[in-house]
């Protein structure tokens, strides 16, 4: 499953939720389409009836919500969609979720550990390694840029890094 949106709060009466959108697909929160929402595990069949644009976000009504109290049971519910309903991403482009589970191997350090997640702190765009076993444990951040990371194989799972001294050290973590 694919995270597309996140709901933060009901809107209104009318059963209208306030939406995070994760998704560039125009078409993903239109009248017809259909998301789980997973709330904690508890996962919920839901119906686009009607969204719009409101300050950087969506206001969506779902077909079986229809008042404030509906609304106010979906506050927190990741809106999820199979990973076959994803287009594909263009050459040389990732989505997020592709990079997670993904070991990264740098040339002159060796084996890094995996992609936990993939942060966007303003400054760009930084991969989360949890660090190998090896190495102490902990995590890293490394920036995801094409100068640092080289090699890139979604298929095999795979990122080769070429970091510069002392990067790992200067961005670890042991917490």
């Amino acid at each position: 499953m694919v995270t597309v949106g996140a709901v933060l709060r009901a809107h209104g009466l009318r059963g209208e939720v306030l939406v995070d959108a994760d998704s560039e697909n125009p078409e993903r929160f239109r009248k017809g389409s259909r998301l789980l929402a997973n709330l904690g595990g508890r996962v919920r069949r839901l119906e686009v009836a009607s969204s719009r644009p409101h300050r950087g976000r969506q206001l969506v009504r779902f077909a079986d919500v229809t008042d404030r109290n509906g609304a106010e049971e979906l506050r927190g519910a990741l809106l999820e969609v199979p990973e076959d309903q994803v287009p594909a991403a263009e050459d040389g482009t990732f989505y997020y979720f592709q990079l997670v589970g993904c070991r990264v191997v740098d040339r002159r350090l060796g084996e890094l550990g995996e992609v936990t997640s993939v942060v966007e702190d303003g400054g760009g765009v930084l991969l989360e390694v949890a660090t190998a076993s090896g190495s102490g444990g902990g995590s890293v951040l490394v920036p995801f840029a094409n100068a640092l990371l080289p090699e890139i194989d979604i298929g095999e799972g795979l990122i080769v890094s070429d970091l510069p001294e002392g990067l790992l050290e200067a961005c670890g973590s042991t917490s």
